[in-house]
């Protein structure tokens, strides 16, 4: 399986020639869904979901599907009769040839005041790698590679170490990340590296890695 990363939450994963595109935002490049087979989104937040991707994806590709909650599907349902599909926790499915199990239910708190949607997470191909959308949802499956959201407004790194050791990944790869200026990325690349108790990785966006 090759994973690219893509700027901000989205990454791009390729096996037997068909591509499966996570969280393809508003923060992510404007292509970052072109060429998927399968689309996946984890909430409603514009950063993740952004529509104008995911038409221009589903545009050229006339036989991608979309995979997400029920935020979402409404919002895109209408456009693309009978290809988008609505998940929640515990559903299975496969996508582009991908096994895909659906973790969480909301949204981590950003404030006490600020009400919390809905978000779903999506463990591919039996934990080869889990994507916890916007939340520090833990799979009840062993997960190789996470994709660990380091920097939101909802988040702290004690937070985010303390997950990772939660997890136990063999192995974490950063996003979220498009806040997150250089001059704290070593800080968070020594802190995460040092604590959390598995390998720490970060890629480029546009980088690629095998798994």
């Amino acid at each position: 399986m090759k994973l690219t990363k893509k700027s901000h939450a989205c990454v791009r994963l390729e096996k037997d020639g068909q591509t499966l595109v996570l969280d393809p935002g508003g923060f992510s490049e404007e292509d970052a869904a072109v060429g998927a087979d399968a689309i996946l989104v984890t909430h409603e937040h514009p950063d993740h979901f952004n529509e104008e991707r995911l038409r221009a994806a589903m545009e050229a590709n006339p036989a991608a599907e979309i995979w997400t909650l029920a935020s979402v599907a409404e919002k895109i349902s209408a456009a693309f009769p009978g290809r988008v599909h609505t998940v929640g926790h515990g559903d299975t499915f496969t996508a582009a040839g991908f096994d895909v199990q659906v973790h969480g239910e909301l949204h981590a708190v950003i404030h006490p005041d600020i009400p919390r949607i809905t978000n779903v997470g999506y463990l591919v191909d039996a934990g080869k790698v889990f994507h916890p959308g916007d939340a520090l949802t833990v799979p009840d499956h062993a997960v190789e590679t996470l994709m660990l959201p380091v920097m939101a407004p909802w988040n702290k790194i004690a937070e985010v170490i303390d997950y990772v050791r939660e997890v136990k990944p063999r192995r974490a790869y950063d996003i979220h990340d498009a806040l997150l200026t250089d001059l704290a990325r070593p800080i968070y690349d020594n802190q995460i590296g040092a604590l959390g108790g598995s390998e720490h990785l970060r890629l480029a966006p546009g980088e690629t890695t095998l798994l």
